[in-house]
């Protein structure tokens, strides 16, 4: 093992915030910024930048793959995707990009997270790079259009044209999608911010290489991180200001953990030496969990689409709140996964919806198997376990108005027959034991290292993102929310991390729009 040269900041992951931070901390021309990410590039690669190829990266070379423990009341055959690619989540995902409700910052900050209310975050929209705009009108695939049109008359919901214009509590419509219409292509963190700034000369990218273990300097800051190379090789680099992970929701609690920055007893009884006791590494973990319901069509489908699922509903089962309790994808494929591991037939043509919990409450944990590097960590969802029932009933409610949705023309004349669960399936008690069983992610991990106030005992970070007790190190992904927002995350996490960068460098954030509240 050799140390390398110093840097100002070294970035642990290249993914969608990490992008972001090298782009604007290279902005300082004297700053010096190394990017280790344990994937590729991206760069010229239409497998990953063709957007609607984002089916095809899941569980493939650029998936880590991170399976489930046993989930009693849920699916446990869930293979929880992790991009390993530069840009990392948003160079492997459907880039739907919703902003994220003012109800939601507000939250965090009502939990002691100063500084993240709505009015300071929303602001930050008007410095994201990437080119997000509702799907373009060669992309309205005419039945998707048609299950807009029909979710609008069935429900009673409006169509919206734009989901990041504000306010709306419910709706229906084509998402907003981070991507260039003329092209198809992503505009991934890496697109719209590292690829234009790739030959900075302050910047270096160590591609194909994985951090493994944080190492504290004399001092006792964490300013040495061990990483290992595609050939097997190991190396040190140092940062002289900060280090900064953003590995995201699963890979940066582990990090933590192998360092020995975690519940100590956990820590202790796989033989790592305990640098901090910090007991909420690793809980707290969030996902937006799902269920399918899937229709055979009479013949293939018209072949436009930006990528898939690009239209869906919101909808509030409670017309008291002021957010969506409810949501779908419409798919212009069948999405069989699940249904197929159960028996259900896989039809050659069809289309499915998916209702999902935008504000679950089962709330699960991330832990070590093992002190190897190599393991991959224990993930518990702990799906459909809220005492109160809230997640199982949301989806029943989501089958019962998807099954509404599809008996409204204009949608109804494409659709020949429901094969999952199919129509025998009627009583509330059926339609859970399906839907928990069919159940899925939207791929949404988050909350494992949640920032919280300062006299919050299971808070890993303060309202500045850093870990706590440890001077000179942050953690800029997911894993910093401490509840999940409503919407598909990924816009929050742009948000965060352009957050982030005014948090390191001074900076004073965007002025208020006025808007926040939209």
């Amino acid at each position: 093992m050799s140390d390398e040269s110093g840097y100002d900041y070294v970035i642990v992951g290249g993914g969608t915030a990490g992008c972001v931070l090298a782009a604007r901390l290279t902005e300082d021309p004297d700053c010096r910024v190394c990017v280790v990410e344990g994937g590729p590039s991206d760069v010229g690669d239409e497998r990953i930048l063709a957007l609607r190829n984002w089916i095809n990266l899941l569980d493939s070379e650029f998936d880590y793959g991170y399976t489930t423990e046993e989930q009693p009341r849920g699916n446990s055959h869930i293979l929880h995707s992790r991009a390993r690619v530069l840009g990392g989540c948003s160079s492997h995902n459907t880039l739907i990009s919703f902003l994220p409700f003012p109800e939601d910052l507000d939250e965090w900050a009502l939990r002691g997270c100063t500084g993240w209310d709505a009015h300071t975050v929303l602001p930050y929209r008007q410095r994201l790079r990437n080119h997000i705009v509702p799907v373009a009108e060669q992309d309205r695939n005419p039945i998707a259009q048609d299950f807009v049109t029909a979710a609008a008359e069935a429900l009673g919901v409006p169509v919206v044209e734009d989901f990041n214009r504000r306010p709306f509590a419910d709706g229906a419509g084509f998402f907003s999608v981070a991507y260039d219409p003329a092209t198809g292509h992503r505009s991934s963190a890496s697109v719209a911010y590292l690829h234009p700034v790739l030959d900075r000369p302050n910047l270096t990218l160590k591609l194909e290489t994985w951090a493994y273990r944080l190492l504290p300097d004399a001092s006792g800051r964490l300013t040495r991180v061990q990483v290992r190379h595609a050939d097997g090789s190991t190396a040190t680099l140092r940062s002289e200001r900060e280090t900064l992970l953003c590995a995201g929701a699963i890979d940066t609690p582990r990090l933590l953990l192998l360092s020995g920055i975690g519940p100590a007893d956990q820590l202790r009884a796989l033989g790592i030496d305990v640098l901090a006791d910090l007991p909420g590494v690793g809980e707290n973990l969030l996902d937006h969990p799902e269920s399918v319901i899937v229709w055979e069509t009479d013949g293939p489908l018209p072949p436009n689409s930006a990528m898939d699922s690009d239209a869906g509903l919101f909808v509030r089962r409670d017309p008291a709140l002021s957010r969506p309790d409810l949501m779908f994808h419409f798919y212009q494929v069948p999405f069989t996964v699940n249904t197929a591991r159960l028996g259900y037939p896989t039809p050659d043509h069809g289309v499915c919806m998916t209702p999902n919990v935008p504000k679950a409450r089962s709330v699960g944990r991330l832990w070590l198997r093992s002190a190897d590097p190599g393991d991959k960590p224990a993930l518990d969802f702990r799906y459909f376990t809220d005492p109160e029932g809230h997640d199982e009933r949301t989806i029943v409610d989501g089958l019962r108005l998807a099954r509404e949705v599809a008996a409204t023309e204009p949608l109804r004349h494409w659709l020949r027959r429901e094969v999952a669960p199919g129509p025998d399936v009627r009583t509330d008690r059926e339609l859970s034991e399906y839907g928990r069983r069919a159940a899925h992610t939207v791929y949404h991990p988050a909350g494992t290292c949640r920032m919280g106030a300062e006299d919050d005992p299971t808070a890993v970070l303060d309202p500045q993102l850093r870990v706590r007790g440890q001077d000179g190190l942050r953690v800029v992904d997911a894993s910093l929310f401490p509840t999940m927002p409503a919407i598909n995350p990924m816009v929050t996490v742009l948000l965060a991390a352009e957050r982030a960068a005014d948090l390191l460098t001074g900076r004073d954030g965007p002025a208020p729009t006025g808007t926040e509240r939209r």
